[in-house]
C-alpha cells in the first residue's frame, strides 16, 4: 500500500518547509496587524477609555465582514492583489498573501475577546493611579491576558495549517498541494493518509506547545 511514499519524500520535506513558511507569514502578519487592531477594537468599544462609537461600528463591521468570507473564496478573490504583492498567483508565498489578509481580522477578533475578560477594576485602578493608554495596554491589559492571548494564536495557528493545506487546491504549495497532485489526481492514496498524518502529528504538536506555554503563563 505504501509503494509510492519513498519517491516522494524529497517532495515532502520541500513541502513541509513551504506550510511552515506560509504559516510563519501568515501569523507575522496577524500578530503585527491584527494585535494592534484587536487593541484598538477593544478600547474603542462600549464602555472602554477611548470609546468611539461611529468608528468602532466601522472597524467591527470590516472585522466581520473579511472573516465572513470562506478561505477558498478569499484566495480567488484576491488574485490580482496576489499578483501585484507576491508578483504571481501561484506557490506558497502567493499563498501567503491571503492567507495574512484572512489572519489579520481573525486574531483581532480573538484579541478583543480576550482583552474583554480582563476585570474591569484591574483597568480603573489603572486609571486611578494616573497610568497612560498605553502603560495600561502594556502592562495591565497585555499582562493580564497573557495566556489567553496565548492560546488565541494557537487556535490561530491550528486553524491556518488547515488553511495552508487549503491553498494547495490552486496551487500553492505546501502539504496540501501535495496531497491534491499526488493523493487526488493520481489516486495515491497512500500519500493522502501520509500527509493527513503529518497534517493530524503538527497540529497536536501546536496545541500542546501552545496549552503549556499558556499554563506556564496563567499565574491566576
Amino acid at each position: 500500500m505504501f509503494e509510492n511514499i519513498a519517491p516522494i519524500l524529497p517532495e515532502l520535506w520541500v513541502a513541509t518547509g513551504q506550510t511552515f513558511m506560509m504559516l510563519a507569514i501568515g501569523l507575522s502578519a496577524a500578530v503585527l496587524i491584527g494585535g494592534p487592531l484587536g487593541i484598538l477594537l477593544f478600547l474603542l468599544g462600549p464602555g472602554q477609555s477611548l470609546e468611539n462609537k461611529p468608528a468602532f461600528l466601522v472597524l467591527n463591521w470590516l472585522v466581520n465582514t473579511v472573516r465572513s468570507f470562506p478561505f477558498i473564496i478569499l484566495l480567488v478573490a484576491l488574485v490580482p492583489f496576489t499578483r501585484v504583492i507576491a508578483g504571481t498567483s501561484i506557490g506558497p508565498l502567493a499563498a501567503a498573501v491571503p492567507l495574512s489578509f484572512a489572519a489579520i481580522p481573525y486574531l483581532a477578533r480573538l484579541v478583543d475577546q480576550c482583552l474583554r475578560e480582563v476585570p474591569r477594576g484591574v483597568i480603573e485602578a489603572a486609571h486611578a493611579m494616573g497610568a497612560t493608554e498605553l502603560q495600561i495596554v502594556w502592562r495591565v491589559l497585555l499582562v493580564e491576558a497573557r495566556s489567553g492571548l496565548v492560546l488565541a494564536l494557537t487556535v490561530l495557528a491550528v486553524s491556518f495549517l488547515s488553511y495552508s493545506a487549503v491553498a494547495g487546491v490552486v496551487g500553492g504549495g505546501g502539504i496540501g498541494d501535495l496531497a491534491i497532485r499526488y493523493g487526488y489526481y493520481r489516486f495515491q492514496t497512500d500519500v493522502m493518509v501520509l500527509t493527513v498524518a503529518l497534517l493530524v502529528v503538527l497540529v497536536q504538536i501546536l496545541q500542546f506547545a501552545g496549552n503549556a506555554t499558556a499554563r506556564r503563563l496563567d499565574k491566576r
